[in-house]
């Protein structure tokens, strides 16, 4: 493995690891104490604390083990290394924290108070979405309906979004065998839709982009510093004026929104009068970006994999 590769991997890690001690301190110092129902096998594992007091950290491990050793066959080795590495980590972490919230009587510590329920939720919904979302930016998982998922879509085309709701509805509807409150059921679906919000708000503005047009005397310049400092492609586009009838050439540039501010200073040094516009951009798909990932149609998947040999003379 080369170095750059395993420092790769190491930041990697790294995230999912600090994602995922922002998770288990966001659901056991706002969400536990509470009693919210969410989705996943965090969910399972509560409504099973909540009827019977056993830790949620050891339903949550138990459960996990069993759906990597069915996905394991399915799905590969590659797909469960950060999977199980998360997995081992949250059971950790949850463990750690859960003793931090309890009191010497048995009792949950409620860190806004009590009668904070809805607060609590809004906090850890965001403290939930937020570290999902950092631990898929880097690749990870935190398994569960995850891997569920993951198996489902593997032979039926079901998106993952649409089997992980079909989940968490079953498991929030079921927590009122436990509770007998209906409360408890919104509470719940609340939780689900704050969160999966929150989780498509960070993972959006992490792969925003943008379009750079400029209009510049010095393109050639601009063009040579962002190439070969930032790594981005150009396309050069003939320009014309129409009021001074000058031929023109126009830089187009695709980069994530997160670069806008050191392409500026790359202009802005080069030539301070360069006519600059930036458009958001929906969605860019490609090497450098995100992967296409629809899937083609089987008639038409079928014509292109069926090449007919031209006869040779």
């Amino acid at each position: 493995m080369h170095k750059g590769s395993s420092i790769r991997h190491f930041i990697d890690y790294l995230y999912i690891t600090i994602g995922l001690v922002i998770y288990s301190f966001g659901w056991t110092f706002f969400l536990l104490p509470y009693k919210i129902v969410t989705g996943g096998v965090t969910g399972v594992a509560a409504l099973i604390f909540y009827a019977t007091g056993f830790p949620i950290s050891y339903t949550y491990f138990l459960i996990n083990v069993i759906l990597l050793g069915i996905a394991l066959k399915i799905l590969g080795f590659r797909f469960l290394t950060r999977t199980a590495y998360a997995i081992v980590v949250l059971t950790i972490l949850l463990n750690i924290f859960q003793r931090m919230v309890t009191l010497p009587n048995g009792e949950m510590y409620q860190l806004l108070g009590p009668g904070e329920d809805f607060m609590s939720l809004i906090l850890g919904a965001c403290f939930a979405g937020s570290a999902v979302a950092i631990v898929f930016l880097r690749n990870g998982s935190t398994g569960g309906t995850d891997i569920i998922a993951a198996i489902v879509n593997k032979y039926h085309e079901i998106s993952l979004g649409r089997v992980l709701i079909v989940a968490d509805l079953i498991i929030i509807l079921s927590s009122y065998t436990v509770f007998q409150d209906w409360r408890k059921i919104v509470f719940g679906l609340v939780m689900m839709l704050l969160e999966n919000f929150v989780l498509d708000y960070v993972i959006n503005a992490r792969r925003e982009s943008v379009q750079f047009m400029i209009f510049s005397r010095r393109d050639k310049e601009i063009a040579h510093e962002i190439g070969t400092k930032m790594g981005r492609g150009i396309t050069i586009l003939d320009g014309h004026g129409w009021y001074s009838g000058r031929e023109m050439r126009v830089l187009c540039i695709l980069t994530k929104k997160r670069e806008s501010i050191s392409m500026l200073r790359i202009i802005k040094r080069i030539d301070p009068s360069a006519f600059v516009s930036i458009c958001s951009a929906s969605g860019v798909y490609g090497e450098g970006f995100d992967p296409i990932k629809v899937k083609a149609q089987k008639e038409m998947q079928e014509q292109l994999e069926y090449q007919p040999q031209e006869a040779q003379v």
